[in-house]
């Protein structure tokens, strides 16, 4: 059993750029397995992407071959209050079809 103010990583998730369709598929179609303080989205891809954390808005735009991080809250609670990406939240993303894996990692705290 993991010991209590633990950082640990959720599963990766990968999606292949050659399923870009134009509109908004699930990176992590079960959604995140814990509540996260930390995702990266990594743009291992010849095409440019868009990301959104709802499905529908467009939120971050990550060009080919680069990667994004958002720190919702550096293992840090200041005044008891904690930032995290709900369990279960779904990443989506978009582009054109293209050739390379884009990948969603994460942190959580126990």
């Amino acid at each position: 059993m993991a010991v209590k103010n633990t950082v640990l990583p959720i599963s990766l998730s990968s999606f292949n750029s050659a399923s870009l369709s134009g509109t908004y598929q699930a990176i992590n179609s079960g959604g995140l397995e814990q509540p996260c303080f930390f995702l990266r989205i990594v743009n291992d891809s010849n095409v440019d992407i868009t990301v959104s954390f709802d499905g529908t808005n467009d939120n971050e735009f990550i060009p080919a071959g680069q990667q994004f991080e958002l720190n919702s809250q550096s293992n840090n609670r200041p005044s008891n209050h904690v930032a995290n990406f709900g369990k279960g939240t779904t990443i989506w993303i978009k582009g054109n079809s293209g050739t390379g894996l884009i990948y969603l990692s994460g942190y959580y705290q126990i």
